[in-house]
This record gives C-alpha cells, structure tokens and sequence, in this order.
C-alpha cells in the first residue's frame, strides 16, 4: 500500500491516540480498508505530538487505573458525561499541552480525516471554526455508546455502532444526516470465515471439543489466574485457550496451573482472528474493538469485570442484544458458563442474535461511504 505524508492533497488522514489499544485498532482497520480501495492513506498516532506528561497521563494512566483502581476511571467517566458541558475547558487544557500536534494539523491539506479518538476531533472543531482547516473531518465512535467527550456539532461524518446510540446524539442536536450506524471497524480479517474445526487443528487443539477463548487484552490485566481456575470448574467437555497479551509473567503463571480441561497458553499473537475463528465463546472484558471482533466471528461473550464506564455500558448493550452473558461474582463463572453450554437451545438462539447484531464490514463500509461522499464533492 502507498504511504503518503498528510500534506499531500488527495489523501485521507486517520488520527488515533494510544489511550487502550482500541483506538489504534480501529484507526488500523481503516487504513486497511482505504487500502484496499488504492486511496492513499496515512495514520498518526497524535499523543507523540503531545507533551510528556501529558502523554503519559493519557496512556499509562488509563492502564494503571483498569488494574488497579477501576472505580475511579468510572467514576472519571460517569463525572464528565455531561453533554456540552465541559468542552471550553478542556480545550484550553488540550491546547496547553498538544502544541506540537496542532502545528501539524494546520498544515495538513488530505482530503478528508477520520478520527478514533476524541482528542485530535476536538482540535479538528477548533481549527476549523478559526477556519485554519477547511477538510471535512469524520469521527468514528469506538465503543456502543457515545460519551459527551465525543460530542461536536460541527462534524461532517459520525460513524456509530448501532442504532441506539445514533438517535441519542439525534436528540443532543447533531444533524442526522451526518450519523451512521456501521459498527466499530475491525481488521478484514475478522470477517473472514474460516472452518472452526480446521483452525483448532491448525493451533493444537481438539477438533470437536466445545472451545472457551480467555482474552487478557494486549497489555495482559485482570483476574487471569483466578478466572481459569473456574472455568476449570466447568462439567462438560471443553478446551481452553488463554491469551495473555505483552504480559509474560501471567503466561508463565497460567502455563504452570494444574487443570482438568486441556489448555493452550499464548502471549503476545497477531493471530488473534484465528484463535477467535477456533472458539465458541470469549470470556473477558466489553471492549468495543475485541467484541466487535469477537462477534464478526461468531462468539457468544462471557463479561467479566468489566471497566467502569465504557465496557459497562457496552455490556448493557449486550445484554439487551441476547449475545452475552454477565459474570459479576467470579466463583460463579464455571456455573455460568456450564449452565450455557447445556441449553443447546439458548446457545443457537444466542448465535443467532450474535450473526443479526454483527458488523464485519465496518472498516469498508465507512471507506466506501466517504469515498461516494469526497466524490459528490
């Protein structure tokens, strides 16, 4: 694929910022989907064109609070979710301390930017009123409801992940012509159907036994050991695999566990839609990107302490939906997951639901609708 800089006239320009790896997940899933299409595309990561500290609080922070203190990252997110409210002054925050950043923005000349944070779209809405930047900019919403720090008026292009969350912003006045319902964009390659039986084979394990994934998440957090203890406790036949991100000491931990189901213990792997294609359910977190993909292939969620804030409201979502099952007493977790597996009818009602509510094709979807747009232009 071409690689362009972002002053270059005719590209689109898609800012993350490094705060949860969702964000640049799905910044990266649209730089595949622009791609595939020959649209010359560039990605910035915008916390590199910010201060140290400032960078620091945004991303190492965030992931000492989802250890360690969560309570507080949803106390955090409960107290700001006030629409309009708190945007004059958390600009003038934003401004001290992302200088760097905003030079780069007012250079910049694409034809259009997509934005998987809030960070740089609220820059975007500054330049643009002092009427710095004239290129229409677009935000995609990476979980399945909006915060109020995602909230502008003067955005061209809102891609949201279903129905309920485009008729809130409806009703906080942003223009329904500019909100979409795709979904969070994944990598193409969750939407690729793959044979269950196949894939198992292909990574060790047992072709026909029922298959429980464990997801840490990249940076490898959570009550991991504890967790597959018991799901060890589950009584019907099944297979465990464990992913346990960058963090090697867990891997080494789960690795030395005695248990009674088979297991297959995994660090850090690109081939995370593969071990997804070679399971039946997902047990662990309501991020907006690794759901998404979760369920592009199929499985049913299993949530376990969730963050406050964000993967909470996300797993209410789900739960409505009927493709998801909420753990909140972890020595319940083996009851809950054997009681699943042994209503075979609520298990394909729950597949069902799971293939109705899916959106593989968000990344495309949202690189198609932009490049029909530009192109009316």
């Amino acid at each position: 694929m071409k690689q362009i800089q972002p002053e270059h006239k005719g590209s689109v320009l898609i800012l993350s910022a490094a705060s949860g790896a969702g964000h640049v997940r799905a910044a990266e899933a649209l730089v595949s989907a622009f791609g595939m299409r020959d649209i010359p595309v560039e990605h910035i990561e915008v916390l590199k064109y910010t201060t140290p500290l400032f960078r620091k609080v945004y991303s190492d922070l965030y992931i000492d609070l989802v250890n360690k203190r969560p309570e507080v990252l949803g106390w955090v997110y409960n107290s700001l979710d006030r629409p309009w409210k708190y945007q004059k002054r958390r600009l003038a925050m934003d401004l001290l301390n992302t200088g760097p950043l905003v030079k780069l923005l007012k250079k910049t000349r694409p034809s259009a930017t997509i934005c998987t944070h809030f960070l740089p779209s609220e820059l975007l809405v500054h330049l643009k009123k002092k009427k710095l930047i004239d290129f229409p900019v677009g935000i995609v919403v990476t979980d399945y409801d909006a915060h109020a720090m995602w909230l502008y008026k003067d955005i061209d292009w809102y891609f949201v992940a279903c129905e309920e969350t485009k008729i809130y912003l409806e009703k906080l006045g942003i223009s329904s012509d500019s909100i979409h319902v795709t979904g969070i964009p994944i990598d193409p390659a969750f939407a690729r159907k793959q044979s269950r039986q196949n894939v198992r084979i292909k990574h060790g394990l047992s072709p026909d036994l029922t298959t429980i994934l464990v997801s840490a998440g990249g940076f490898g957090v959570g009550p991991m050991e504890m967790m597959i203890r018991f799901i060890d406790e589950v009584q019907s036949p099944i297979q465990v695999v464990v992913i346990c991100g960058n963090n090697e000491k867990l891997k080494d931990d789960i690795g030395r566990l005695k248990t009674r189901h088979a297991k297959k213990v995994v660090g850090f792997t690109k081939e995370m839609d593969s071990y997804m294609a070679a399971s039946d359910i997902l047990v662990g977190k309501a991020g907006g990107l690794t759901s998404s993909e979760a369920f592009a292939q199929g499985l049913i969620l299993v949530v376990v302490n969730p963050v406050p804030g964000q993967e909470e409201r996300n797993s209410d979502h789900f739960l409505e939906e009927g493709i998801a099952l909420r753990c909140n007493n972890l020595p319940a977790l083996g009851f809950k997951i054997d009681t699943l597996l042994k209503d075979r009818d609520r298990m394909a009602v729950m597949k069902k639901n799971v293939q109705r509510f899916a959106r593989p094709n968000a990344a495309e979807d949202i690189a198609s609708l932009i490049i029909k747009d530009l192109g009316a232009h």
